[in-house]
């Protein structure tokens, strides 16, 4: 997947604390090919009235082309889905603003250049009020640490080794291989301190 420093798109307001990964996508749309994308299943059942036509009052109906999210606390909780994440990514979005993510969300969104940007609740209710007329142009520097929506800045909370998979495009295999060069470093050295470790197979002959 490609990597990013940089962003600039439309942001939207969605000022709903706890939406889990069951309401980003319900669990009966998971059976859908990957290859078809999961962006029409994003936020479903919220963004339908009980007819299943879409809400007039819903703002990603009104402004799909949004391409950053501030939203609610604890943003991506319940579970493990990585299809939740999916969702987001096929339906544009690329990074995603609240006080506090679900653990395992946060790190599915990285592995997928999805930026789950952690702010203090001081900076979000400061974003939120850049809302009140609607949708901003938005501005994110992955290396700044920073957001920028319509007149406000402010600073996000991002792992240096979330930065770099972000920028880079990678996942957490990726990640490793930038290692192996330091990582046959130590297998070749530790085989020399350490023979009886390494069974026959590896290269390197068992001590006797």
């Amino acid at each position: 997947m490609p990597g990013w420093r940089v962003h600039q798109g439309t942001a939207l307001g969605l000022p709903v604390a706890n939406i889990d990964t069951d309401q980003l996508i319900p669990a009966r749309f998971m059976s859908v090919p990957r290859a078809d994308g999961y962006g029409p299943y994003l936020l479903h059942d919220m963004r339908r009235d009980a007819s299943g036509a879409l809400r007039d009052d819903f703002p990603l109906n009104a402004h799909p082309e949004a391409s950053v999210l501030l939203v609610g606390r604890n943003f991506g909780s319940g579970s493990s889905r990585e299809a939740a994440v999916y969702a987001l990514v096929d339906a544009g979005i690329r990074a995603v603003i609240s006080p506090s993510f679900g653990d395992i969300f946060a790190a599915n969104a990285v592995n997928n250049g999805l930026l789950p940007a952690k702010v203090d609740d001081t900076a979000n209710a400061a974003l939120e009020a850049a809302f009140a007329t609607g949708p901003q142009d938005a501005r994110i520097d992955i290396d700044a640490r920073c957001v920028t929506i319509g007149a406000v800045q402010v600073r996000f909370d991002l792992d240096d080794s979330w930065a770099t998979k972000l920028i880079n495009g990678w996942d957490d295999i990726d990640l490793t291989q930038n290692h192996s060069a330091a990582i046959a470093a130590f297998k070749q050295q530790r085989s020399q301190t350490a023979s009886w470790a390494w069974p026959d197979g590896d290269g390197l002959k068992t001590a006797v």
